[in-house]
């Protein structure tokens, strides 16, 4: 598989996401695109699946350790919103609630007492003739007080190399094959 296409880079947040304008004040924005091979599926939804269905091993092992420490501040741990229904709620992708969808669009997130956020994983093309097709995922944070700021500092770092390792391990194990209506 060529390089650029496992390759996750931090990009502009897209102005066609549904989550830039979602809150009027932002403690956290940023996104991360990794280019889609031509056969890959672009149904937002199936990707966003494939890509939590297929996380890093390290990811959990780190949620395990987010959750020991904010379970004693009274957050929402993974266990937490795990038991909402995962795969079998459709109105949850993993451990996250879904807020929209569109053909090219997810918007996922959770509201917390220190802090909501939005998750959009957004596929686009480009210009012809290449038309390369991407996958871009932006978060942005809204915090609420100063557990919900203290936590974005303390976690931005980490936010930022899960998603990227997140996007790298799905393109290595290879997307989802596109179907013909999508």
């Amino acid at each position: 598989m060529p390089i650029e296409l496992m390759l996750a880079s931090p990009v502009a947040l897209p102005a066609q996401s549904g989550v830039i304008h979602t809150y009027e004040s932002v403690n956290l924005a940023d996104a991360f695109a990794i280019q889609l091979p031509l056969d890959a599926s672009t149904d937002p939804d199936l990707l966003a699946r494939f890509i939590f269905e297929h996380q890093p091993a390290w990811i959990g092992k780190l949620m395990n350790i987010r959750d020991a420490i904010v379970a004693g501040f009274g957050l929402k741990t993974a266990s937490d919103l795990a038991a909402l229904g995962g795969e079998a709620n459709p109105g949850r992708v993993g451990i996250f609630k879904v807020y929209s969808t569109s053909g090219t669009e997810i918007v996922l997130g959770e509201d917390d007492k220190h802090l909501d956020f939005r998750l959009s994983i957004l596929c686009s093309s480009g210009p012809a003739p290449d038309s390369k097709r991407m996958l871009t995922v932006t978060t942005v944070v809204h915090c609420h007080n100063l557990l919900g700021r203290a936590y974005i500092l303390a976690i931005a770092p980490f936010h930022r190399l899960v998603v990227k390792a997140s996007l790298r391990r799905a393109a290595q194990i290879g997307w989802p094959r596109r179907h013909p209506d999508n």
